[in-house]
Order: C-alpha cells, then sequence, then structure tokens
C-alpha cells in the first residue's frame, strides 16, 4: 500500500479546519439559545400574567408563588448559553495561540 494516495494534512490545516467547526457550532448555539431564550421569554410573560391574575384576585400567596416560579426557566436558558459560549471560547483561544 502506498503513501501517496492518503491526504496531507497539516497542523495549521488542522487548526484552520477546528477554527470553522467551532465557528459553525457558536453560530449554531447562538441560534439555538435565542430560540430557547424566545421560548423561555414567552412562558414566564404568561406565568407571570397568571401571577398578577392570582394576585388581582387576592390569592397573595400563590400569585407570588406563580411570578416567581416563571423566572426560572428563563434564567437557566441564560446559563446553559452562556456556559456553552464560554467553553467554546476557551477552544478557540486555546487554538489561537
Amino acid at each position: 500500500m502506498s503513501n501517496q494516495n492518503l491526504p496531507t494534512h497539516q497542523p495549521e490545516d488542522r487548526d484552520d479546519e477546528m477554527k470553522q467547526r467551532i465557528a459553525e457550532e457558536r453560530l449554531f448555539q447562538a441560534s439555538v439559545s435565542f430560540k430557547l431564550t424566545s421560548i423561555a421569554t414567552a412562558a414566564f410573560a404568561t406565568v407571570s400574567l397568571v401571577g398578577a391574575g392570582l394576585l388581582l384576585s387576592g390569592n397573595l400567596s400563590e400569585g407570588a408563588l406563580t411570578a416567581a416560579s416563571g423566572a426560572v426557566p428563563t434564567v437557566y436558558c441564560f446559563k446553559l448559553a452562556k456556559d456553552a459560549n464560554d467553553r467554546l471560547d476557551r477552544i478557540f483561544a486555546e487554538l489561537s495561540d
């Protein structure tokens, strides 16, 4: 078997390929994060409106609990998106060195 038919990859080529993959992954994650955050924001708004309705109807404890619990999905989605982007930034910085 001859080595002439095997592709040769230089380290620079692999780094460039990895940087391209990271850039594509960041774009994908940004898109998914935007969609999840939009859904979480809509859920938060809906739950908050229900909580406001309960507060106005005199069910103070249920309204406060409902309004407070609406923020959980939004905060969690923001944290997931930030963590994923931070990991990719670290990898990209390591490849850039």
